[in-house]
């Protein structure tokens, strides 16, 4: 990397910041980030960014508007200080999963997240494994969506597991379940789930073959995990032979981890996109990969102006 690039990073997950930053072989710029004691985001940019690339890393997880707002404010920050372009680098997009008014009088908080990023400052964004793909469409700016299968597929892989079914936990997951199927060599599986409330999720009926059969579920986020232990009871009383399961974005809240202790999966499989907390990492059914390389050599072809979409695959 030349010396016009210059990655800085929020609060949100410092120590994947760290690891990207020692993949491009350059340390990680300064930036002074604190509160006010009535809880208000102050920021200094300690580096001259006049004229130059910069990529702000900044997962938008919990504490989702401590993180968000703190994002926002960088951001402006920087277009303040005559950066040349401002490349906002967010591994896990807060606010995702409204994308569409299934209800009446609901907001679509997805598109307003786009809006404050572009009014923040934002040139392009960088994303990892976004809940919806048409989120990219509510962006004004070039967006390069890039997806953490390549780092979990190798990872499951490696483990040479026989007779392997991928298992989508839901409809709506069954295009990402085909692609790691396809390149895995392995069966496919859905589990039909009817949801009567949010966070609670009744498993009905699975569709496919998982008797005797190691299975997969695979999915891009996991938030109390619910979901993930009904999908896992259900595969098991259908015969399944072990339960494991691949996930982009460890949110685990509330009871997630307590709920994972309790199951009967073999090993979840997660990224770094979301720090895992102290309670989170009691979990010894967790196996944490980074997407650090992933991200760096994204970032190393976006200030090149080279092809990022070999990445995309």
């Amino acid at each position: 990397m030349d010396g016009r690039t210059v990655v800085l990073s929020g609060r949100g997950n410092l120590d994947l910041a760290a690891k990207i930053a020692d993949c491009l072989g350059i340390r990680l710029g300064s930036i002074k980030l604190m509160n006010f004691s009535d809880g208000e985001n102050y920021c200094q940019i300690l580096e001259n960014v006049r004229g130059r690339d910069v990529f702000v890393i900044q997962p938008t997880c919990q504490p989702v508007n401590d993180n968000l707002m703190e994002l926002l404010i960088i951001l402006d920050a920087l277009k303040r200080a005559s950066a040349q372009r401002v490349n906002a680098v967010i591994p896990y997009y807060g606010y995702a999963r409204q994308d569409r008014k299934d209800k009446p009088r609901v907001p679509i908080t997805s598109r307003l997240v786009a809006d404050l990023l572009e009014a923040a400052g934002t040139d392009r964004l960088l994303c990892v494994d976004v809940h919806a793909a048409q989120i990219q469409g509510f962006f004004n700016v070039p967006v390069d969506h890039l997806f953490a299968a390549p780092v979990l597929v190798n990872h499951i892989a490696k483990l040479n597991l026989k007779n392997l079914t991928v298992v989508s936990p839901d409809a709506g997951g069954v295009e990402r379940a085909r692609a790691y199927a396809k390149r895995l060599d392995a069966q496919l599986a859905i589990v039909d789930k009817r949801r009567e409330v949010a966070n609670v999720a009744q498993v009905m009926n699975v569709i496919g073959d998982v008797r005797k059969r190691n299975c997969v579920i695979v999915d891009d986020i996991i938030d109390t995990a619910g979901t993930l232990c009904e999908t896992v009871n259900a595969l098991l009383e259908y015969g399944a032979k072990r339960v494991y399961a691949a996930c982009t974005h460890p949110v685990l809240s509330g009871p997630a981890v307590d709920r994972l202790n309790k199951s009967k999966i073999s090993k979840l499989f997660v990224t770094d996109t979301i720090p895992i907390g102290d309670k989170d990492k009691r979990c010894k059914k967790i196996d944490v990969l980074s997407v650090a390389p992933l991200l760096a050599e994204a970032i190393r072809r976006i200030h090149d102006e080279a092809s990022v979409s070999s990445l995309f695959l």
